[in-house]
């Protein structure tokens, strides 16, 4: 199996750092692929899941909200707003969140910033979707 080296870097830690096989994620332009020797590629990314296979052959799963991701010289670098593994997700705190922008979204009350409450329902759904609550 031919390897490459990923990154997956927040502003708060590094989350993933070795070898993987393969990388997929979610690009503003729509999903993407990287396997070893991919040709360099530079693209935004949009809430969704990061996954890739590692070393060990172990699939695994990131739910990220945007960022950049940079493939060249036979490695990824994620930069990202926010990462986590699906593992990790706290469903409790993530459907919380869910129903705080819902709340938001609906009574729509003066003063209510839309675009950010549809950000945050975006994480949230995208939380829940990768640890496989929706």
């Amino acid at each position: 199996m031919v390897e490459f080296q990923l990154d997956i870097v927040t502003p708060e830690k590094r989350v993933y750092s070795g070898a993987v096989a393969r990388f997929q994620g979610s690009g503003t332009e729509g999903s993407f692929g990287v396997l070893a020797r991919h040709a360099p590629l530079l693209t935004s990314l949009k809430s969704g899941q990061l996954a890739f296979l590692d070393h060990q052959g172990k699939a695994r799963r990131v739910a990220a909200s945007g960022g950049f991701a940079e493939v060249g010289d036979n490695q990824v670098t994620v930069l990202a707003e926010t990462a986590e593994f699906a593992e990790e997700i706290d469903v409790a705190r993530a459907q919380a969140a869910r129903s705080r922008a819902e709340e938001r979204l609906e009574k729509k009350e003066e003063g209510t910033d839309v675009v950010r409450a549809q950000a945050a329902l975006a994480r949230a759904l995208n939380r829940l979707k990768v640890r496989g609550v929706l």
